[in-house]
Order: structure tokens, then sequence, then C-alpha cells
């Protein structure tokens, strides 16, 4: 049910209007239609973690299974196959990361992908100083970070520094400063954090890493197709991210790696298989690494699971990754506005940084009872995530989000914060 208030109506209604406006204006409200479901009444306050396909990838798929798969069979790996992850990791550079070519691979899921790097850069860090033996995360980086940050730390015999942060913010630069000496052997650092939204200022911290005499390996999951990322300009020496968020890449397509050209030769990856051979198909004795980014692959390429984002990626490029911030900051801005006129009246906060400077393309709602909000809202065709504690996460994807889209789902969770509360 919605309020019954005369105020709050028509505060309501003003808003719908902005909202009608502000499609009208949007640059990018064409491609919106080039999506599967935006036809639909159905809210997607989701693709923070996964996003609409595109017509096209519908297509590509079926054309992939009928013409490649079906028609050249096992002769695909020689015409094209094998070169596909590098030509779309370098997509990815070009597209979402500012990475120039040969420095982006499309590999492994992301929990491996970070595996890897994390523990290639530990073991050079030690192997040229053995006092660097600590590895420096946050407390609220996502899951998969922390517990491989553990993991690797006592496999190699390091030890992890934690920074506390603000759930509601994330890693300031004081805060890295702080944590990181010379001990230190790797930072491990979310661009976006996932619960609040928090937008690092990647560059600054990166230089902070750097000082120290450390390297920095950066997630970017929640900021490769959203906010701009300039991984060759900001000096980044490591990055993994996942595809199939704002990449359109699919469930569980596979992840991407980013290595600096400065770096690739003097890492040694762990998990030595097949495809990262110098030779793949010589299959010696003994494993000798590859060159470049193929030293970074083990085994054979997902190619069905990379299939999906070129239509992402192509479209990102068509339109710029400037023009999609841009959106992504006008959502972000409307639906904290939104939140301001109509849910904080019932005991709703904004759990994310306000200034849009500081902020990804996700806003965190934080209410008691948001847990049971976001399961009633399932039920009704809207769709969020929810987040402890008390945090429903609305993720905005610039591309397939109208702002009639956010006004109608934030309506509905006014609705179900008034059933239940």
């Amino acid at each position: 049910m919605t309020t019954t208030d005369p105020a709050q109506a028509r505060v309501a209604e003003r808003l719908e209007d902005e909202a009608s406006v502000l499609d009208a204006a949007d640059p990018l409200r064409a491609h919106r239609d080039a999506f599967v479901g935006a036809e639909t009444s159905l809210v997607y306050f989701d693709g923070n973690s996964l996003g609409r396909p595109l017509r096209a990838s519908v297509d590509r798929l079926a054309a992939f299974a009928r013409d490649e798969w079906g028609g050249r069979l096992i002769r695909g790996w020689d015409e094209s196959w094998m070169q596909l992850p590098f030509d779309i990791g370098d997509a990815v550079g070009r597209a979402a990361i500012g990475a120039a070519a040969g420095q982006t691979v499309i590999g492994d899921s992301t929990t491996v992908l970070l595996y890897k790097l994390v523990r290639a850069a530990f073991d050079a860090a030690l192997a040229a100083d053995p006092a660097r033996v600590e590895i420096v995360v946050d407390r609220d980086n996502f899951p998969t970070d922390r517990y491989l940050v553990e993991g690797i730390a006592a496999e190699r015999g390091g030890r992890v520094r934690w920074i506390d942060v603000d759930l509601a913010r994330g890693v300031s630069a004081e805060a890295l400063a702080a944590a990181v000496g010379s001990e230190t052997a790797v930072v491990l650092l979310s661009h976006v954090a996932y619960r609040s939204g928090y937008l690092t200022d990647a560059a600054t911290l990166t230089r902070i890493a750097h000082a120290a005499g450390a390297l920095i390996v950066w997630d970017l999951c929640h900021s490769a197709g959203s906010v701009p990322v300039e991984a060759d300009a900001w000096g980044f020496d490591l990055a993994v991210g996942c595809t199939y968020k704002y990449l359109g890449g699919g469930p569980g397509s596979p992840a991407f790696a980013y290595v600096a050209s400065r770096l690739q030769d003097r890492l040694a990856q762990p998990i030595q298989g097949w495809m990262g051979a110098a030779d793949v198909f010589a299959m010696g004795p003994e494993y000798r690494p590859a060159g470049g980014m193929r030293r970074f692959l083990s085994g054979t390429p997902p190619i069905v699971g990379m299939l999906a984002m070129q239509d992402t990626l192509d479209l990102l490029e068509e339109v710029g990754i400037e023009a999609v911030r841009a959106k992504s900051i006008a959502l972000t801005q409307f639906a904290v506005r939104v939140a301001d006129e109509l849910l904080a009246p019932l005991g709703v906060t904004v759990a994310s940084p306000r200034d849009p400077a500081e902020r990804g393309g996700h806003v965190t709602l934080s209410h008691p009872s948001m847990r049971a909000v976001t399961a009633r809202l399932w039920t009704q065709d809207v769709i969020p995530d929810y987040r402890d504690p008390d945090g429903l996460r609305i993720g905005l994807s610039p591309l397939s989000t109208s702002f009639t889209e956010t006004i109608a789902g934030l309506r509905a969770v006014e609705a179900a914060v008034r059933a239940e509360s």
C-alpha cells in the first residue's frame, strides 16, 4: 500500500513527473530497448549483481551453437577460439578499464583469478625482500577477497594486516597509509565497495602502496563498466573483475585479469596448467610458462561463457564510459533524492556516500525491516538485493535502467516498508 497522506502523494506525483522529464532528456534512453525484458513492468534493481542480457547476445549464443560449435566443431579452436580470451580481454581493456592491448585476458572465475594474482604478487614481493610478509586488506572487503587473503597468508607463511573501515564508506588514503610499510608485500582493495557503493580514489591509493614498496591488486567487480577506470594511467599493478554485472556476460561468466606489462614476465602464477605453457601443444615433460598474458591462463578457456559480454563491450565502446558514468550519477542522485523525500519519513536512511564523486553505481538504503522488505518486493517483480546489516541495495545499470523504472521501484519500496513496519 502507498501513503494516503495528501502531501506525500503530491511529492510522489512530482517525482514521477520528474522521472518522465529525465527519461525524455536522457541521451542513452534508446539503448534500453536493446535489453531483454526492458519492455516489461518488472523493476530490476540488481544490475550490480547480474546484468540484463542484450537481445544481440541471445542471437549470438544461438548462432554460435548452430554455426561455430555445431558447424566447425573442433576446428573452432584453431580458427578463433584459442585467441578469443585475449581479443575479448583487450576489448575489456579498451571499453572498461583503460588498459592498452596485451594486458587483459578472460580466464577463470573471479575467485580463481584473484587467488592467482594475489599469490603471484605475494611470492614476487617476498622473493625480492624476505621482510615483506604482510597482505593488507580491509575488513569490509567482499568475503571472497578476505577469505583468499587469509588462505594465501596461511599457505605462504605470511600474515594479514587488516584495515578497519566505516561500513557506509570504505578505505581512505589515511587508513591505507597507516597500514602499509616495509613489511607489506601486497595490498588488495575494491575500487567500489560492494556494500556501500563507496568509490575509492584508486590513483591515490595505488601511489600510497607503491610508496611503501608494495604491489597492489584491484578488485574491479563493482566498477568495470559502471565508472571510469584508468588502469594504465593510474599505475595499477594487477586487477581482477567479474563480467556478469555491468559487462553483460551472463550468470557465472568468466572474469578478467589485468597484469601491467612491466610485471608479466616477473610474476609466476601458481596454477600451472597446459594453457599457460609456452607451447600449448608441445605437451612436454615439464612446465615452461608462456610470455605475456598467456602465462596467467591455466585450463581450457570457457568459450561459451565469454560470448555474451562481447555485445555489451561493443555498446560500451560505442557510447563511452564517460556517458555511462554521467547517467549513473544522474540515476543514483535521483534515487537518493527519492529516498530522502519518500523513505526518510519512514525511518529509512541512505547508507552510501552522498557525494556522487565518492559513490559507484549502487545505493544502499538501511532500515531494520529491509530483509523482509526485499523478500516481499521479489514476489512483486521488484528486484533489489539485501546485504547485512539491514541494507537494501539499489543497483542502477545506466544502459538498461530508466528514471521511470527507478521511481516505480522506490515507490514499491515505500509501500513494502510501510507493510513490514
